[in-house]
């Protein structure tokens, strides 16, 4: 689609250039009402509007780029990836993807998605538990054909987040799932990493769906503990390699 008018991208005052550029640049996204799959201005729009230089803007541009915001296309423009609004708070995580760091992250993961899914059973709308079962139903065909599932899993559990009614859970944790995003295509290259936390994801969508907080707790708990033996196991096995 062609891109939209950049009459309304704000020039910048020289302090702090950096985040007035970013800011600018959300203010004309949310103002046109861009959705995920929409063009940005080019890079000469983008200069012209904000007077600033090129480096400024792409180096802006990568940053987004970097949060999972925007994707480039070459040859083709800068588009929006995921929805961004003036409410939106985005942190650049830095997470390491060897053992030590995977779980200090599961860690952290484990205390904001017990909460999510908890929160999420209290207060999960009938449209909201309808899309996690359509999720939840696309992650299990992926599975069954693949003997994995990744991105299918991550969008089965940030609908979960959705539903907890607070949108800080889902950008957080979806950032952190995102920071490494790599790993999880083949995680220490096994098909099967784990792969025994299947049969608790339709349970843990039963526990949200009925309501019940102490279910949904247990069931998020015995998904990552299947992840943290699986992490543990396999680096001491690549490691003995």
């Amino acid at each position: 689609m062609p891109s939209p008018s950049n009459n309304k991208i704000r020039p910048i005052k020289t302090e702090d250039r950096s985040d007035a550029i970013l800011q600018s640049l959300t203010d004309f996204i949310v103002e046109e009402g861009l959705q995920p799959g929409d063009r940005l201005p080019t890079e000469r729009e983008l200069m012209n509007g904000l007077k600033v230089g090129r480096s400024s803007i792409r180096e802006v541009i990568r940053h987004l780029q970097a949060l999972g915001i925007v994707e480039i296309r070459r040859g083709s423009g800068t588009y929006l990836k995921r929805p961004l609004s003036e409410k939106t708070v985005y942190l650049p995580l830095s997470i390491a993807t060897k053992r030590d760091g995977l779980l200090q992250t599961l860690e952290v993961r484990r205390a904001l998605e017990v909460e999510a899914s908890i929160l999420a059973a209290k207060r999960a709308t009938p449209e909201e538990i309808d899309e996690m079962r359509t999720k939840l139903e696309h992650m299990e065909s992926v599975h069954h054909l693949n003997g994995t599932a990744g991105p299918e899993d991550l969008e089965f559990h940030l609908s979960i987040y959705r539903a907890a009614g607070n949108p800080l859970f889902e950008q957080l944790l979806q950032q952190m799932r995102e920071s490494f995003e790599s790993f999880f295509d083949m995680p220490f290259d096994r098909k099967d990493f784990a792969g025994r936390s299947f049969p608790f994801h339709r349970q843990l969508f039963d526990a949200v769906a009925a309501g019940d907080t102490e279910m949904a707790r247990k069931h998020t708990l015995e998904i990552l503990s299947v992840v943290e033996e699986d992490i543990v196991q396999m680096a001491q096995e690549t490691d003995a390699v």
